[in-house]
């Protein structure tokens, strides 16, 4: 199941309208030399702490994301402000402004397979653990949606090399759909399939319906989970189960 601008108007299909009930989730450098020009500055970062500051500045550019919803405005300058560096240092930490938003997005994205796994906590039937990993990700995709345009919907080959696309596939919580098929397989509630392919086929699904949402937000889509719980039986029922 494997990161719409974020303002304007919102559409019916945004979660605020129709709305899923809630859940909850979750080298050393050597400093360069500033002149006295430029946002206000921190003192030179001693030995041991340039991981701190490439985590400081992971965290001015995301608060920064999420305070204006336009990865555009990620601009080095702006992430350096709000970070109080220089635009050089950020360089000292990422090869360039892609770099940076790429591991910004990456980093939010980190918590999608949280949010999936505690929505399937507890839950016996492999097939209802599906359904829920499936909403879990719907609502982070819509909550998130610069975070998941950046990662999911990029046009091929603007990713950083090691943000590569099996890398993000196994994010998306893939593997983990597929050992629950391979459950419900076994239990008789699923033909016996390849159960990695089933898995990509309803990661598909969704991530068809987020990126819709995320791109017309104008539309007049029905309540979220509505869309959800008819296309999750769809899916399942072209799986064979669901009889």
């Amino acid at each position: 199941m494997g990161t719409a601008t974020g303002s304007g108007a919102r559409g019916p299909g945004r979660p605020s309208e129709g709305g899923l009930p809630g859940w909850v989730v979750t080298g050393q450098h050597e400093p360069c030399r500033h002149e006295p020009s430029g946002p206000t500055r921190r003192p030179r970062a001693r030995r041991g702490e340039g991981d701190r500051l490439r985590e400081e500045i992971l965290a001015a550019a995301g608060a920064l994301l999420a305070t204006t919803g336009d990865v555009s405005a990620l601009s080095t300058r702006a992430i350096a402000a709000a970070a109080g560096v220089t635009p050089p240092s950020i360089y000292l930490h990422f090869a360039d402004r892609a770099e940076l938003v790429f591991a910004v997005c990456e980093n939010h994205w980190l918590r999608l397979v949280a949010a999936m796994d505690a929505a399937a906590c507890g839950i016996v039937d492999p097939i209802e653990r599906i359904r829920c990993r499936g909403e879990a990700y719907l609502r982070f995709g819509v909550e998130h949606p610069e975070h998941y345009r950046v990662l999911m919907m990029g046009r091929p080959g603007e990713a950083p090399e090691r943000f590569s696309d099996g890398r993000l596939a196994g994010t998306a919580g893939i593997e983990v759909v597929a050992s629950d098929l391979r459950e419900a397989i076994l239990a008789g509630a699923l033909p016996d399939q390849d159960a990695t392919e089933a898995a990509v086929l309803l990661w598909m699904a969704v991530h068809g319906l987020v990126s819709l949402l995320i791109s017309k937000p104008g539309f007049p889509f029905p309540p979220l989970d509505v869309l959800y719980a008819h296309l999750f039986e769809v899916t399942v029922a072209g799986l064979g189960g669901l009889k």
